[in-house]
């Protein structure tokens, strides 16, 4: 199977792009850049990139109109860079569906290491696991979930994380325990991606007597199952 190793990285600064180029080149990466928000869409569709690194301030439309029509049709891993590395820009970013974010100026090894870490995440061939609870099914085997049935759209981290809270039932896991488990090591996030993550998946799952994600107040989250289901 040939694998995809191809980046697009979206950003108007030209020195940026061309650091960023020389060192995924260097680790075997295909690279592509664009350097307006406005053809990014167009250079994702003839591209087909496994992941997308994109800068928020863009001219022709920034990076969360970019990531929001992204989103709309794909759900390719999405770094988001930004100048304003604020929590109300980060936490935009992750609403929106970035697999996570870097603040500038930033180091291209640190970038490289992430974008390792989320391209080491995408689905596998091999993985073959499957959960099954009242009405819910999440497969890792192809990165697939059903309510009642019906496919859920969900992007590979939620689902990701939703599999490991669904396969540990009962079990409480702190918001460093998951970014450590779920986001690995070398993720270089903060616990407010995991609260962003688990609203989305609610979000998405509604609310349910059989089953549910619970909040541990001043501890984390777990994946309770009731037992009268």
């Amino acid at each position: 199977m040939e694998i995809n190793n191809s980046i697009l990285v979206i950003d108007d600064d030209k020195n940026i792009l061309e650091i960023i180029s020389l060192y995924l080149s260097k680790e075997g990466f295909t690279v592509y850049t664009g350097e307006r928000g406005d053809t990014a869409l167009e250079l994702f569709k003839k591209i087909k990139p496994a992941l997308v690194v994109l800068d928020v301030m863009l001219p022709g439309m920034d990076g969360f109109a970019v990531l929001n029509q992204l989103r709309a049709e794909s759900e390719v891993p999405i770094i988001m860079l930004t100048a304003r590395g604020g929590t109300p820009e980060r936490v935009q970013g992750l609403e929106l569906g970035a697999d996570d974010y870097m603040p500038k100026p930033f180091d291209a090894k640190e970038l490289l290491a992430r974008i390792k870490a989320v391209l080491r995440r995408l689905p596998s061939v091999e993985a073959e696991r499957k959960l099954a609870f009242d009405g819910l099914t999440v497969s890792l085997e192809n990165y697939a979930v059903t309510l009642d049935g019906k496919p859920v759209e969900m992007p590979p981290k939620e689902i990701e994380l939703l599999y490991f809270l669904a396969a540990h039932e009962g079990k409480v896991f702190t918001r460093e325990q998951l970014l450590e488990q779920v986001w690995g090591f070398d993720f270089f996030g903060d616990s407010r991606t995991v609260d962003v993550h688990v609203k989305r998946i609610r979000e998405k799952l509604g609310e349910r007597t059989a089953w549910q994600i619970k909040t541990v107040w001043g501890v984390g989250y777990k994946f309770e199952v009731s037992q009268e289901a």
